[in-house]
């Protein structure tokens, strides 16, 4: 097996890269070439790094310009917009429109959305001249990404998203202004569970009178006739609902963009069924055609215009797809990663996530966002005499969504969705009181992740030949395909750590940043201002943090659960993910779908029936999502559809994994007790033969203990220890146990105060119920016969829910285990990529992606020296006022008393307090909440005044 440890540290003082650039290896996973050594102009070396361990130079080209998106809001005039998706040029080349389609979200002093200022956003740029001039912009109240031109430029139209309508706009007095109403979809819901519909892409006919929008929740297109504003025809997409006889036959599902080929043919993308649907149109009904396969969530396309090449964004296969728009066939499939030279990837890593595409004027070249590197493609076509495939890349900002190309050719017109947060003191965290000035300050600094996420707007000339080499080699150094500082020490210390390790248990647990819960921990870079469980809440982090090493400069790679549990799985985010989380958080529509559900269902079973044995709510429709295929899951190496995460490579490797909490369908949890799908909790489960755990994905479902209980926050994770602990004995007395475990211990998420069990309903014993269960498990395997071939991993998923003065994804990750450092502090910057990196690595796997296969492990954490294991697991003083069955205590299990000690032996605010104030807030799942509302209030009641 070939390892590859290609760095992300900070360059050395001094340290210059024209020799790197003159001998510039790639490794593609299984081997080595090497670029040209022709001299080379510099390659910026102080972009800024991202908490995925990437860095963004959106300034490196010639004549670039970079800005961000300020709406000109008369109450917020320093606002930025987050999110922007989509670019559209006027016919007449002279107007791009921008549009936005995610969080931009603000909040008034009491604590309530200010829709005034929380909307989504057109904007306006004049591009005659090479630099756009803002003109104007539109808000909207919601949209989801399709935007489109009537040909004669006359009047442009936006998709509401969940408000199930399309917007019209025309000039009027020199100023574009909507036509109102919108017109109506006319859907009532969308399809799955207490779903709502979602207007997605939208493409007005070649003779301007009719327009096509795809219904992204109903598996559906309308077709508008545009003189009289109204639907004409809907059509479903699914095999089953045009054919009875093919009823559970995949297709046509999470439709999400529209491309007319004529007045009689339209083309729509199936993001789950990795098929391009053929649509007849402009007839009295529409009428599918036929169904073109593609790759891996196709997005956008773009067609030549001579309508005869159809091209397609493939975000999950990283590929193009070339499509003969006559006889409705893949004539070719092109790479969009890198030129090969740049970087070969035999192993046929995923994760450009190329997602949306713009043709030259002269149609010889085609550009291609690649979201998940950060760049743009630049792809030649098949000409004379020369193949297609991508000559260069260029830099562009964080997760580019759009591109488009000027009128005469010359320049190139891109947008990006985000931005790095940087610190969020004040991401409700800075009212001491309960003075209501205070108060209002607090909830009005709008710090939440999402708000801090930014988007930005780059221009720039098209590159020449020279200028794209050098371009590409920068974003090859800015995705570390280039950059071997570190390996060789990485390499020695990792096949050490891999000759003696030979179990690793991965724990993720739930959204706390470094500060909430470390910042009084020294040494460490930490703000104890910002501490919210302290070491008497949290003795056992402490504790870990100490004796083994405090990484305290630590970003996690998502921004919240909805992403953050697919970087902790998988290392990178689909473009699904992308498009969905902002929306999803915001309360604009779309489903959590990020752990295996699409939909609200459980895809960890093929057959719809067989969904409605386990769960009675899921609709009885054969043609719902049938398969087992999740729209939002990354592809693997190669062919491996949907099969890009960390169980699938270790089914790969052939090592043995046992799951304990990964992916589960938790909706059933919150269900009425008299709910037939309800799933009661027990406190010793497989003695009461009561299955608690249903996973979401088929992958896991053999390699899954069901009688560990999901995301649940009326259960205490001290019995998810308990069923854990039992499965281990077994292990131990059989001395066989797994290679990779996967623990989920989310308590420290906190919720359902009012109904929690045991006693364990308020912040502070929540808390200290997940430090003492991580405790624990600790102490468990110390004392274990694996206690010196055993690596325990810890990460929190996410970082969202509170403030951090480093970054708003800095969180906790533990190292804990033999030949693991003691009673060091290491602040190399680290990520959740490198964490997974290093799990790789230990066990011998393969990396699942780009991102890990091109990070180094985290080699600075381990020495060769086996240091004894010991640890006892401290009890929390204040878990001794809850019902749980708390061992005595010991001088060993307690922490000594002292002030401090004795002001957090009970909690400060009652379980009626904390849920009258989370009053509204819905815990059945993770992060299905009003985020800043519960971020203010956990500051409030942990340090507020009385």
């Amino acid at each position: 097996m070939t390892h590859r440890y290609l760095a992300f540290l900070r360059p050395q003082p001094g340290f210059t890269l024209p020799a790197l650039a003159a001998a510039l290896f790639t490794l593609g996973g299984g081997g080595v070439s090497v670029v040209s050594a022709a001299p080379v102009a510099a390659i910026q070396t102080d972009g800024t790094q991202l908490p995925t361990g990437a860095r963004i130079t959106p300034r490196a080209a010639r004549g670039a310009r970079f800005e961000r998106m300020n709406p000109g809001l008369p109450t917020l005039p320093d606002f930025q917009a987050g999110q922007a998706v989509s670019t559209a040029l006027s016919p007449d080349g002279n107007t791009l429109l921008v549009l936005t389609s995610g969080y931009n979200r603000n909040w008034n002093p009491k604590g309530k959305i200010n829709h005034d200022t929380s909307n989504e956003y057109i904007f306006v740029y004049d591009v005659k001249a090479a630099t756009p001039i803002k003109r104007q912009v539109l808000e909207v109240p919601d949209t989801f990404s399709g935007i489109a031109w009537q040909p004669d430029g006359q009047r442009f139209y936006v998709a509401g998203g969940v408000d199930d309508n399309v917007h019209r706009y025309a000039m009027t007095e020199g100023k574009w202004a909507e036509i109102e109403p919108a017109i109506a979809l006319g859907h009532v819901k969308g399809l799955g569970v207490d779903i709502r519909p979602m207007a997605a892409g939208v493409a007005v006919s070649p003779d301007g009178n009719r327009l096509l929008v795809a219904n992204f929740e109903n598996d559906s297109v309308s077709e508008i006739d545009l003189a009289k504003a109204a639907v004409l025809h809907e059509q479903d997409l699914r095999p089953g609902k045009i054919n009875p006889a093919q009823a559970g036959v995949p297709g046509g599902e999470f439709p999400f963009w529209v491309a007319y080929s004529g007045n009689h043919t339209a083309y729509i993308t199936s993001m789950r069924d990795r098929e391009v649907v053929v649509l007849r149109t402009g007839g009295m009904a529409l009428s599918v055609k036929t169904r073109i396969p593609v790759g891996g969530q196709p997005t956008r396309m773009v067609l030549n215009r001579a309508r005869t090449r159809l091209y397609v964004a493939n975000a999950n296969s990283d590929t193009v797809s070339v499509i003969d728009a006559g006889r409705d066939l893949v004539l070719e499939t092109l790479n969009t990663t890198a030129p090969a030279a740049t970087y070969a990837n035999a192993s046929q890593l995923k994760g450009s996530n190329p997602n949306s595409l713009a043709l030259s004027p002269d149609e010889k070249t085609l550009y291609v966002t690649n979201g998940g590197t950060n760049s743009v493609a630049v792809i030649h076509l098949d000409q004379v005499g020369r193949k297609a495939g991508v000559r260069g890349l260029i830099p562009t900002g964080w997760y580019p969504n759009s591109v488009s190309v000027s009128r005469n050719g010359k320049t190139l017109y891109v947008v990006n969705g985000k931005s790095m947060a940087g610190p969020n003191l004040g991401n409700c965290r800075n009212s001491l009181s309960t003075d209501p000035a205070a108060t209002a300050s607090c909830r009005a600094n709008n710090q939440y992740v999402w708000q801090l996420t930014k988007a930005g707007f780059l221009t720039l000339p098209v590159p020449s030949p020279s200028e794209l080499a050098t371009l590409t080699r920068q974003v090859a150094y800015n995705n570390n395909w280039a950059d071997f500082r570190g390996k060789a020490e990485a390499e020695r210390v990792m096949a050490f750590v891999r000759s003696r390790i030979k179990h690793v248990i991965y724990v993720v647990k739930e959204n706390r940043t470094y500060d909430q819960v470390l910042g009084d921990l020294r040494p460490g870079n930490g703000d104890a201002n910002l501490v919210l469980l302290p070491e008497p809440i949290s003795p056992n982090h402490h504790a870990l943090a100490r004796q083994f090493v405090t990484l305290d400069n630590f970003l996690v790679s998502g921004a919240a659960s909805n992403d953050g549990w697919i970087w902790s799985t998988a290392a990178r985010s689909s473009e699904y993910t992308e498009k969905n989380i902002a929306i999803n958080y915001a309360d604009r529509g779309l489903s959590y779908d990020n752990e295996g559900q699409n939909r609200n269902v459980n895809l960890g079973l093929a057959s719809p029936a067989a969904r409605r044995v386990e769960n009675p709510h899921v609709p009885d429709d054969a043609d719902l999502m049938p398969g087992v295929a999740d729209v939002a899951a990354p592809d693997g190496p190669g062919e491996e559809n949907g099969a890009g995460y960390l169980w699938d490579a270790a089914l790969r490797a052939g090592i043995s994994i046992r799951n304990y909490g990964f992916y589960q369908d938790e909706d059933r949890y919150a269900l009425p007790p008299t709910d037939p799908a309800y799933v009661p909790p027990s406190k010793q489960p497989f003695k009461d033969r009561m299955i608690q755990a249903y996973p979401n994905k088929s992958a896991l479902r053999p390699i899954s203990d069901r009688y560990y209980r999901g995301f649940d926050m009326k259960y205490a994770d001290f019995w998810r220890y308990q069923e854990w602990e039992r499965e281990f004995n077994q292990y131990v007395k059989d001395g066989n146990l797994p290679a990779l475990e996967l623990v989920r211990l989310p308590h420290d998420h906190f919720g359902d105060f009012a109904s929690a069990d045991d006693g364990v309903n308020t912040v502070e014993t929540q808390m200290a119920d997940n430090d003492y269960a991580l405790g624990m498990l600790v102490e468990k395997i110390a004392h274990s016969p694996y206690r010196n071939n055993t690596l325990i991993v810890v990460v929190e998923d996410d970082a969202q829910d509170g403030g951090d003065h480093v970054d708003a994804h800095r969180s906790l990750a533990y190292m804990i285990g033999p030949y693991v450092k003691r009673n060091t502090v290491v602040s190399t910057r680290y990520t959740t990529v490198n964490l997974l990196r290093t799990i790789e690595d230990v066990l011998g796997l393969s990396p699942m992606g780009l991102t890990d296969g091109n990070a180094l492990p985290m080699a600075a954490v381990f020495e060769r020296h086996l240091a004894p294991q010991d640890y006892t697991a401290i009890v929390p003083e204040v878990l001794r006022t809850t019902q749980l069955p708390l061992p005595p205590r010991t001088a060993r299990n307690t922490l000594a008393s002292t002030p401090e000690t004795a002001r957090y032996a009970k909690p400060r605010r009652t379980a009626a307090y904390w849920a009258r104030v989370m009053q509204g807030q819905n815990f059945a799942s993770e992060d299905h909440l009003d985020t800043p509302r519960f971020n203010q209030a956990l500051w409030q009641g942990l340090k507020g005044e009385d």
